[in-house]
């Protein structure tokens, strides 16, 4: 079959979607199937980074077009910007040839629109996978009035793109029953949590007393925020708890990634001169496991507003180097059900958004524990979230299959 994957990231960039869709695309190419993308020439974070517009990696047909670099210090900068990438996006697609199954994400958010129109006019199969759920999460951050011209408008966009696909992929329960209450038969819709990085990611003793070493963290609780730094998953408590957890010279609290809340950190950071705490950007993908095994306690974080709408996809990978977790969000969500079927074999804590006080006496108490020495995940556990697992799941609604759901 020909399949066309629609994204603004993907290969070489190292955010979650690009990774997760690099899998998804090897794995299709590698079963004989002729695999389009069409993505951005600009890298997500680093817009300086300008990638070849054509390119074959894998067997995979690579096709990137322009998009300005505003950056994303205001709304109309990102607008701008997302606005560039579609409008040379829909350009490009006049001019590939018909593919018989049409794959769209939601970055930027209205290529999931883009892809079924294409999808429509070709008599293609169109599937959505939905790594967050618009404009739904713009309305529940602040950035759009629900009453708005601009979210009604971009909702009967999105709701154009549900109906038409005929296989879509939530990433867990909250937001399948997100997408079915917008009118979608419930059987239309998968539940496939993004995968683990199998293959870059497990526990590394060598690489943790590496990075550990080169950061000046030997000796150290590490407590580590590691991703995208989004205002959907706000960071106010965690900062405030390494505020209250200053004086405590064995404790350091490292942010590392990037995104559109990595520079306020950063400035916070500066601003009050605290030295237990650490900034980096994103490591390359085959530093991957030591930066992530380098951490005492890994910290996943979901706005109390994001339930359904977003997924923080950093706990699978969490899991997979066997970390303790500090989860600070809803008391009952996808991570929390993570966490809590793993009792007592994992540890991990957790608070309500504003509970900083409780936090940093929890990261004490779990400091003092010395829980981070043990790194065993039982071997079920791993498997369930495993790319191994999921990735076939995945195949299967694209090949029209049948949906078949991981809770």
């Amino acid at each position: 079959m020909k399949i066309l994957l629609l994204n603004q990231v993907f290969f070489p960039d190292v955010v979650s979607t690009a990774q997760h869709l690099s899998d998804l695309a090897t794995a299709l190419a590698a079963r004989g199937h002729e695999v389009t993308v069409v993505s951005s020439r600009r890298g997500y974070d680093h817009p300086d980074m300008i990638y070849p517009a054509c390119e074959t990696w894998r067997g995979i047909k690579i096709r990137r077009v322009f998009s300005t670099r505003f950056g994303k210090g205001a709304k109309w900068r990102r607008a701008a910007d997302f606005a560039s990438f579609l409008i040379c996006c829909c350009t490009r697609l006049l001019f590939l040839p018909r593919q018989d199954v049409v794959l769209a994400l939601t970055t930027p958010p209205l290529i999931s629109f883009i892809g079924a129109w294409r999808a429509k006019l070709w008599r293609a199969r169109f599937c959505y996978w939905v790594m967050d759920f618009n404009p739904d999460e713009a309305i529940a951050a602040g950035w759009l009035r629900a009453d708005s011209f601009a979210a009604k408008f971009l909702e009967r966009l999105s709701c154009f793109s549900l109906r038409r696909a005929e296989g879509i992929i939530a990433l867990d329960r909250f937001m399948r029953d997100r997408i079915v209450a917008k009118g979608i038969a419930p059987e239309k819709v998968a539940v496939i949590p993004p995968w683990s990085q199998d293959d870059e990611v497990r526990f590394d003793a060598a690489g943790r007393e590496k990075f550990r070493t080169a950061h000046a963290l030997a000796g150290k609780f590490v407590v580590m925020y590691s991703g995208n730094h989004s205002p959907v998953h706000p960071l106010d408590t965690l900062m405030q708890a390494a505020e209250r957890l200053r004086q405590e010279t064995d404790i350091v609290f490292c942010f590392v990634g990037g995104g559109s809340e990595f520079a306020r950190v950063r400035k916070w950071a500066a601003a009050t001169g605290n030295p237990q705490v650490l900034c980096l950007p994103y490591q390359p993908l085959d530093q991957l496991s030591a930066s992530l095994s380098a951490a005492d306690a890994h910290v996943v974080v979901m706005g109390d507003a994001m339930l359904g709408l977003v997924h923080p996809c950093k706990i699978y990978n969490v899991l997979s180097v066997g970390a303790p977790v500090i989860y600070i969000g809803p008391t009952t969500s996808h991570v929390t059900e993570i966490l809590e079927g793993l009792q007592p074999h994992h540890p991990w804590i957790g608070v309500r958004h504003g509970a900083a006080e409780d936090l940093a006496r929890q990261i004490r108490e779990m400091r003092t524990a010395g829980v981070a020495h043990d790194r065993r995940l039982p071997v079920a556990v791993a498997a369930r979230y495993s790319q191994a697992m999921l990735l076939p799941q995945l195949l299967a609604v694209l090949a029209g299959k049948g949906n078949a759901a991981a809770d």
